[in-house]
């Protein structure tokens, strides 16, 4: 769920980026977008951009299945010397 905020987030801020360029502003003629000064736009989207980011970062590292450990560690059971060694089955160390 936090995955998509990030998106979300990150989104937004690109769209703000593309709208503070004067010549996307004047062809979309939006009338309370060109009373905004660019620059405030711009800031507000990049803090955006930044804000999604970290929060895809912080859910890719909360709900990494990395974090799950192993109770016991399998080692592996040999048959035969040197090269013509098999495995033929695991314990539990």
């Amino acid at each position: 769920m936090k995955a998509i905020l990030g998106y979300i987030l990150s989104g937004l801020g690109i769209v703000l980026l593309a709208l503070s360029q004067e010549k996307v502003k004047n062809g979309l003629s939006i009338p309370f977008l060109a009373a905004i000064p660019s620059s405030l736009i711009l800031i507000v989207g990049g803090i955006l951009i930044v804000g999604g980011i970290a929060i895809l970062i912080i859910s890719n590292n909360s709900s990494s299945s990395s974090n799950a450990q192993q109770i016991k560690e399998e080692v592996p059971i040999y048959t035969g010397e040197g090269k013509h060694r098999k495995i033929v089955g695991y314990r539990k160390n």
